[in-house]
């Protein structure tokens, strides 16, 4: 089980670490050594800080009424 980082809230966690797990499937090269699968990997790179959360502004407010 990864632990998560105070930073985060539950929420935020499973979110960044879903998106940063999808990168990893799509191909993208993991920031931490192990094997693993991906969404523990995902989940061990937020936990390290290694993922930078962001929000794309445009894509949010673009999908508002």
């Amino acid at each position: 089980m990864v632990h998560r980082p105070s930073e985060y809230s539950a929420f935020e966690f499973v979110v960044v670490s879903g998106l940063r797990a999808a990168q990893l499937m799509r191909g993208c090269t993991a920031r931490v050594e192990g094997v693993h699968k991906r969404i523990t990997t995902a989940q061990l790179e937020v936990a390290a800080g290694l993922v930078a959360k962001t929000v794309d502004v445009a894509a949010v407010t673009a999908k508002l009424p």
